[in-house]
C-alpha cells in the first residue's frame, strides 16, 4: 500500500469515504482520555460508486467540501481507507529477525505466489504481527495489496479539497481499531463486531487488542432504502433523513421492514459460520453492531431474538468528553456511523509502521 507513513505521531481527521455518506472525526486525547473535538456527516448525491470505486468525482468533491466546512478545522492531514474486491489482506509466514527492508524484499521475490496483480499496478504493505502460533521458527506478517487507482483517485481528491492524506487503511482493520480502542475487553475474550453500510457488512473480530479476522459482504442498508423509496414515491435523501428523524409512516415495520431483516439476518449468520470455520473460535455469545445500520432502534433486540445471542449498538464515544460545540442530539443521530473515522482518527495516538 502507499507509504504514507511517518515516524512522528500527528494529528490527523479520521475521514471514512463511504459509498452514500463521508463521515470525518477530529479527537483530541490527554493521558488514556479521548475527547471528541468536531464531527461530520454529508451525503454524496447520485450514486457516486461502483463497487467500491469513484465514479462521480464532482458528487464525491461536493461532500468533502461540506465536510470540510462542518468541521472547522485547520488541520490538512488525514487518515482514510480503502475496501473492496481489488483489496487484499493476506497472512504470510517469514523468517524472523528480519528488518522492514528485507521482509519488503522476500515479497517482492515471492509476489506471484502471494499477490494476484501485477506489482506495478498495486501498493503494497505489511506489518509484522507476531510468531506464529502454528508455523514453528516463523512469524506472521499481515500483507495488505491494494490497486493503485483505488487509492490515488482518493488522494486526487483529497488534494482538490486542502486535504493531505498521512495514512491509508483497510476500512475493516480501522473499524477492528476503533473496536480494540474504545470497547472494554477482558484478557484474551474475543470481540466482534458489525459495521452495517449502505452496500456491504463488515466483519471484524479483535482479540488482545488484536484484529484476528475480517471480512465484507455484499449487503447493507441499500436493501432497505431501495425499498421503501419505491413504496412511498419518495427520493432517496429524503427517506434516508425520515429514517433518521424517525419520521417514516409506522406502516413501514410491517411492509418493508421484516424482508430486509430476514436477509440481514442471514447474511449475519452467514458471516458468523464463515468467521466460526476460518478463525478456530466458537460462536460467540454476543455481537457489535454499528453503521448506518445503527439508526434502526429496534435492530439489536430483533436481531438478538433471531440469532439467539446478544446483540448491541457499538459508539466508541461513551466515555468522551464532547466540545461544547457540538450539539448532544444531532451527534447522537449519526453517532453509530462514525465507528471508522473514529477508528482512523485515533491512528493519530499510535507509533506508524514505517
Amino acid at each position: 500500500m502507499k507509504k504514507l507513513f511517518g515516524p512522528k505521531v500527528q494529528k490527523m481527521i479520521g475521514l471514512d469515504i463511504g459509498t452514500r455518506f463521508i463521515k470525518a472525526v477530529v479527537l483530541e486525547k490527554s493521558g488514556e482520555q479521548y475527547s471528541l473535538q468536531a464531527y461530520a456527516c454529508e451525503p454524496i448525491q447520485g450514486n457516486a460508486f461502483a463497487e467500491r470505486e469513484i465514479k462521480d468525482f464532482e458528487a464525491v468533491s461536493h461532500a468533502l467540501k461540506k465536510v470540510k466546512l462542518a468541521l472547522k478545522n485547520k488541520s490538512k492531514l488525514v487518515a482514510i481507507a480503502v475496501s473492496g474486491s481489488t483489496v487484499l489482506n493476506k497472512i504470510v509466514y517469514m523468517d524472523p529477525g528480519q528488518t522492514d527492508h528485507e521482509l519488503e524484499s522476500q515479497i517482492e521475490l515471492e509476489a506471484d505466489s502471494l499477490i494476484p496483480y501485477p506489482l506495478n499496478e498495486v501498493y503494497i504493505d505489511f506489518e509484522e504481527i507476531g510468531d506464529s502460533q502454528t508455523t514453528n521458527n516463523k512469524v506472521e506478517v499481515l500483507l495488505s495489496a491494494v490497486h493503485r487507482e483505488l487509492v490515488d483517485r482518493r488522494i486526487t481528491l483529497l488534494g482538490e479539497v486542502g486535504y493531505e492524506a498521512k495514512i491509508v487503511d483497510v476500512e475493516s482493520y480501522a473499524l477492528g481499531t476503533a473496536v480494540a480502542n474504545f470497547y472494554p475487553q477482558k484478557e484474551d475474550e474475543t470481540v466482534c463486531c458489525i459495521n452495517i453500510g449502505a452496500s456491504h457488512i463488515q466483519m471484524c473480530a479483535v482479540k488482545n487488542g488484536k484484529v484476528i479476522y475480517t471480512k465484507d459482504h455484499n449487503f447493507g442498508m441499500d436493501a432497505l432504502i431501495q425499498d421503501l423509496t419505491m413504496l412511498y414515491s419518495q427520493e432517496r435523501s429524503q427517506i434516508e433523513q425520515q429514517l433518521t428523524d424517525d419520521t417514516l409512516p409506522e406502516t413501514w415495520k410491517q411492509d418493508a421492514y421484516p424482508m430486509f431483516l430476514a436477509n440481514l439476518q442471514q447474511h449475519i449468520n452467514r458471516a458468523l459460520q464463515l468467521y466460526i470455520s476460518a478463525s478456530g473460535e466458537s460462536r460467540p455469545s454476543s455481537l457489535l453492531i454499528c453503521g448506518s445500520g445503527s439508526r434502526l432502534k429496534s435492530l439489536p433486540e430483533d436481531l438478538t431474538a433471531d440469532l439467539g445471542i446478544e446483540v448491541m449498538c457499538f459508539t466508541p464515544f461513551t466515555d468522551m468528553t464532547l466540545a461544547e460545540t457540538i450539539n448532544q442530539g444531532d451527534f447522537e443521530q449519526v453517532s453509530g456511523q462514525l465507528i471508522i473515522a473514529a477508528g482512523l482518527a485515533s491512528r493519530s495516538f499510535q507509533p506508524w509502521h514505517i
